[in-house]
C-alpha cells in the first residue's frame, strides 16, 4: 500500500505557511495590477527558518494560479530542497529564474523577497540612458537609491550574479538595462510595495516625457530628503498598512492563492 505524503500545509512551520500565502498572494497581486508576462518573469521568498533557502515558483503556471503550497525550496546553488506535490511538481525550475534572484538572495542577507518584471513601462524605461528621473514623489523614492545591471545573455554565466549583487549595491530597487525591473525588500509586503510604486513611476515617466513639453524638475536637495524617507533608515513605510487591504481584496475575489 503507497503511503501518501503529508501535505505542505501540515508539514511546515506557521511562519513558513506565512511566507507562502503571502508569496502566492504576491504573484496574484502582479498579475492583477497588470505587472505578469504570461508565464515569465519569478517572485521568490527566503525561508524564515534558513536564510540559505528560497521559495521559486513552477515554471509554466500563470501567476493567477499560484498557491502557497505550489513553490519549490531551493538552495542558493540550485538544488532542489522540497518539490511541490502533485501536477505542480511536474512544471520545471526555470534556470534563469533561479540565477536572477539567487544572486540577490545569496548577497543580501537583509531582503527576504526579490520581485521582477518585464512590465512595457519598466523595459521603457530599461532603454533610457538616464533610467528614473526624480520628476514626482513617486519617482524621488529612487533618486540616488536604485541600481543599474547592463544586460547579458541569460542562464548562461553563473558569474554574473557577482555583478548582479555589485550593481544592486547597497540598494532594494535594480533596473536592468534593456530587459526590466527588480524589487526587493525585508518582507514579501515591502517588496510589493516597492515594485508597485516602481512601475508607477516608470509609468508616470513615460507619460511626462511623451508630452514634449518643458519639464520641471524637483531640486537636488528636494529628491534626497525624499529618497531619505523611504530608504531602509526612513520614516514611510507603509507596505504593512498597504497589505491587509491588497489581500482583503483578492480574499473578496478569489482566496484560492491561500490553499
Amino acid at each position: 500500500m503507497s503511503i501518501r505524503p503529508l501535505s505542505v500545509r501540515s508539514r511546515v512551520t506557521e511562519a513558513e505557511w506565512k511566507v507562502r500565502s503571502d508569496l502566492a498572494a504576491c504573484y496574484r497581486l502582479i498579475a492583477r495590477y497588470g505587472m505578469s508576462d504570461l508565464i515569465y518573469n519569478h517572485i521568490t521568498a527566503k525561508l524564515p527558518s534558513n536564510k540559505e533557502l528560497f521559495l521559486i515558483n513552477p515554471f509554466g503556471m500563470h501567476y493567477t494560479d499560484i498557491t502557497a503550497s505550489c513553490f519549490y525550496t531551493l538552495d542558493l546553488e540550485g538544488n532542489v530542497v522540497d518539490k511541490p506535490e502533485g501536477e505542480f511538481g511536474e512544471f520545471p525550475v526555470n534556470r534563469a529564474g533561479f540565477m536572477l534572484h539567487s544572486a540577490v538572495h545569496a548577497a543580501r542577507h537583509d531582503l527576504g523577497c526579490v520581485i521582477h518584471t518585464h512590465t512595457r513601462a519598466g523595459m521603457a524605461i530599461s532603454a533610457l540612458k538616464e533610467g528614473i528621473l526624480p520628476l514626482t514623489h513617486y519617482s524621488m523614492r529612487f533618486y540616488n537609491a536604485i541600481g543599474y545591471h547592463d544586460y547579458e545573455e541569460p542562464t548562461v554565466d553563473e558569474t554574473e550574479r557577482a555583478r548582479i549583487a555589485r550593481d544592486l549595491g547597497p540598494h532594494s530597487a535594480l533596473i536592468l538595462r534593456n530587459h526590466g525591473l527588480l524589487a526587493a525588500g525585508p518582507t514579501v509586503p515591502d517588496a510589493w510595495n516597492l515594485m508597485y510604486w516602481l512601475e508607477s513611476a516608470c509609468k508616470v515617466q513615460l507619460d511626462v516625457l511623451s508630452t514634449g513639453r518643458e519639464i520641471c524638475m524637483p531640486s537636488h536637495e528636494l529628491a534626497t530628503i525624499m529618497a531619505s524617507r523611504y530608504g531602509p533608515q526612513g520614516k514611510l513605510n507603509l507596505a504593512p498598512i498597504e497589505w491587509p487591504t491588497m489581500l482583503s481584496q483578492l480574499d473578496k475575489e478569489d482566496s484560492s492563492y491561500r490553499s
